[in-house]
């Protein structure tokens, strides 16, 4: 343990800290003192219990009110974790909506390729067919002409 000696109210204390903290004590111990000092100064001298009793409420609503504030700041950072992840969730939904609609969008591309491809042999098959035909027809005229 450490000790610190330290000055308030125009009195010397010496006070006790883990090894390490006595900085962080002196620089409490140097906000109370301002605080108390200020008080003094706003109300007069209301006799050193009192003035250290509204020192130590004011120090109390301070943190309560800083704490309310992080308890505030701990629920938006909550209800913004949330909606990131809906927004995520959101975002992963959409693209797999995506991928299976161009998956769709492929394969009914690939059936009306092979479906043109299917139309147009038959459409050469029945033009070979026609023109076989009008062959056949002008041969049978020309044979009914000779004789």
């Amino acid at each position: 343990m450490a000790n610190v000696s330290i000055k308030f109210n125009g009195k010397e204390f010496l006070l006790s800290c883990d090894d390490g903290q006595e900085e962080h004590l002196e620089e409490l111990l140097i906000q109370i003192n301002q605080k108390f000092n200020n008080l003094k100064n706003e109300l007069g001298n209301l006799g050193e219990n009192k003035l250290l009793l509204i020192t130590a409420v004011k120090v109390m609503d301070e943190y309560h009110e800083t704490k309310k504030k992080v308890e505030q700041k701990k629920e938006e950072l909550k209800n913004l974790s949330s909606k990131f992840k809906e927004l995520k969730s959101l975002i992963y939904d959409y693209r797999d909506k995506k991928e299976e609609e161009i998956k769709d969008l492929n394969n009914d591309h690939f059936k009306l390729k092979n479906e043109i491809e299917m139309n147009q042999k038959n459409y050469e098959k029945l033009i070979d067919e026609a023109a076989d035909e009008i062959s056949s027809f002008v041969e049978k005229a020309n044979l009914e002409n000779l004789s």
